[in-house]
């Protein structure tokens, strides 16, 4: 059957190529190639040679992009209404607190990116992982508005590298079983993709594969009433790479950086009772990252079909191609087995690479993140991309935009998240108490990333009311902790831009006070709040001597918990307003 399909698939491509493309319309293509729980930080991306020649060295790799919410289903819906999950709700992979059936309870599928673009004149095509929890049950209560065609990954085969279930348009779901997951979606991909050039309109098309997300084996997910734990009943395990890439990479192992199994406990909460990891983790962990690898050449090599489908069609340089993930992922970092969901740099700071018409080939240290992206794509489709419920900003596309945006883009990210750190693989989480458990504590907190010109800072407080606070200037791998709260006592305080500590955290927690609840064009300035005036825009201008009495003082609203929960309920996040400066 797989020999057939394949087969198939390559003659009707070859009959498409055989063909002259009508003429489209002058607008750009767009395709956004999304995986999941790809890191940047274990080096992948250097593992994927295709992706380098095809869009890496064609383009521009945004070095500080960032997921708000490092977990799968809240990431993908910022990322496709351009909002954060203080503003969706979306906050977990599973109802009550998330998933597809949460998307379409809080209104969101008449109103997100595929539907925008179809009133700005675009066709939509989607094949792949949408959301989780978007099942053979409930695929068609509602089926997913706005795509002109569409072939959906559905749970509860959605990470089943060899069983997987798709759904093509309306039709009812279809079983790929013993096939490999990624070979069908790059058919599936190529046949969208020809829809769009002979459609004689401008298309947008989402290819979203799951590797190299964790092998799944589930017997049961949680149902849209919320009865039952998931994780009691699923299993996951290294991704099954495709036959031929079984071989590759023999000893490699995960990067021994700074942060690898630490000699110390680092983080907050649950993550510092966290004990060493044995020889025996670390191997198995070894070979589960390698597995990863391995499985992400099939995505390289679906790269390279697009790219060079695009080219015989003689509209690779009208198209743009955006490249990157869901969220990040750490292995063996800070004493964690594979996973995600935590506010280390592994985690959230993930790949982002574009290519297109005056897109400058390079790197940008500008900072971006998942709810730019939308507004981004409306702005290339001429859309509307000012609307007041996008919480980002387009991200700029060409030399220029993106050295005057050095100065004046914002230099924060918000980092939020709701419920439990989750280990993958065979292995539990062992604290240092002796005890071994299935999942981490409560894994709530609000964070955030600020990076400016001579300061890198890391700020979370968790809903324990613990604090954390990281200079990655000298800390890149967050291991030292320098809030005061849980710094050692001593005469001489940390310094950042030359200022002590106990002068800077006000500023941030001012900050954090908008970010966790902003709404659109506070998101992107959030000093506007604090200072109206606006002769505040970034940290260093708030760290102006005459703003001291206000924030030492006159700040009372800072970020805490009233408790820990599993989702957003609002009543246990603490203040939601911030104090504004009304002197001079």
């Amino acid at each position: 059957m797989r020999c057939i399909l394949g087969l198939l698939g390559l003659a009707a491509t070859i009959r498409a190529l055989d063909q002259v493309p009508l003429k489209q319309e002058e607008r750009p293509n767009i395709i956004v190639v999304l995986t999941d729980d790809q890191d940047l930080h274990m080096d992948s991306i250097n593992y994927m040679p295709l992706l380098k020649k095809h869009i890496i060295d064609h383009g521009t790799f945004y070095k500080h992009h960032y997921c708000s919410t490092a977990i799968c289903c809240p990431s993908r819906v910022t990322l496709w209404t351009g909002r954060n999950a203080h503003n969706t709700n979306v906050t977990d992979v599973f109802p009550p607190y998330g998933g597809y059936p949460k998307f379409v309870a809080q209104g969101f599928n008449e109103n997100y990116l595929p539907v925008w673009l179809q009133d700005s004149g675009y066709n939509t095509y989607y094949t792949g992982k949408l959301f989780n929890a978007h099942t053979v049950d409930n695929w068609n209560s509602p089926h997913p508005a706005g795509w002109t065609s569409s072939d959906f990954l559905l749970d509860p085969h959605t990470y089943q590298y060899l069983n997987a279930t798709f759904q093509r348009n309306e039709n009812p779901p279809v079983s790929y079983q013993g096939q490999y997951a990624t070979d069908i979606l790059a058919e599936k991909a190529y046949g969208l993709l020809d829809e769009g050039v002979y459609s004689k309109k401008p298309f947008f098309l989402t290819v979203a594969p799951v590797a190299p997300h964790s092998n799944v084996d589930s017997n049961t997910f949680r149902d849209p009433n919320g009865e039952g734990d998931p994780l009691d009943e699923i299993h996951m395990t290294a991704p099954i790479p495709a036959e031929r890439h079984r071989h590759l990479f023999p000893g490699v192992k995960v990067p021994r950086t700074a942060n690898f199994n630490p000699d110390k406990p680092s983080g907050a909460s649950w993550i510092k009772h966290l004990a060493k990891l044995t020889d025996e983790v670390l191997t198995y962990n070894d070979n589960f990252y390698r597995a990863r690898l391995q499985a992400l050449q099939a995505v390289d090599e679906l790269v390279d079909g697009i790219v060079t489908r695009l080219s015989n069609y003689g509209i690779l340089e009208n198209t743009y191609i955006l490249y990157t993930t869901d969220n990040g992922y750490h292995i063996s970092q800070h004493r964690l087995n594979p996973g995600k969901e935590c506010g280390f740099e592994e985690d959230i700071n993930i790949p982002l690479i574009i290519r297109g018409p005056g897109v400058p080939v390079g790197e940008a240290d500008i900072v971006t993140a998942h709810t730019d992206l939308a507004p981004t794509i409306l702005k290339l489709a001429g859309g509307d991309w000012k609307r007041d419920d996008l919480d980002g900003s387009p991200i700029p596309l060409d030399q220029n935009s993106i050295r005057r945006e050095k100065v004046t883009r914002q230099e924060h990210v918000n980092v939020e998240f709701w419920g439990r750190g989750i280990p993958e693989g065979v292995y539990r989480f062992s604290l240092d108490d002796g005890r071994v458990v299935s999942y981490g504590s409560n894994n709530t907190y609000k964070a955030l990333r600020v990076i400016g010109q001579n300061y890198n800072l890391y700020y979370s407080v968790w809903c324990t009311n613990e604090h954390e606070l990281y200079d990655l200037a000298t800390d890149p791998g967050q291991l030292t902790n320098i809030h005061p709260s849980v710094a050692p006592s001593s005469s001489t305080q940390p310094l950042v831009l030359g200022f002590p500590v106990s002068k800077v955290l006000p500023r941030l927690d001012a900050l954090l006070m908008v970010t966790k609840s902003c709404k659109g064009y506070t998101c992107t300035h959030p000093w506007s709040v604090i200072h109206p005036n606006g002769d505040v825009r970034s940290l260093r201008d708030a760290l102006d001597e005459k703003f001291d009495a206000f924030y030492l003082g006159e700040v009372a609203s800072r970020v805490q918990f009233e408790k820990c929960e599993l989702g957003y309920i609002i009543e246990s996040e603490g203040p939601q307003e911030a104090v504004a400066f009304d002197g001079l």
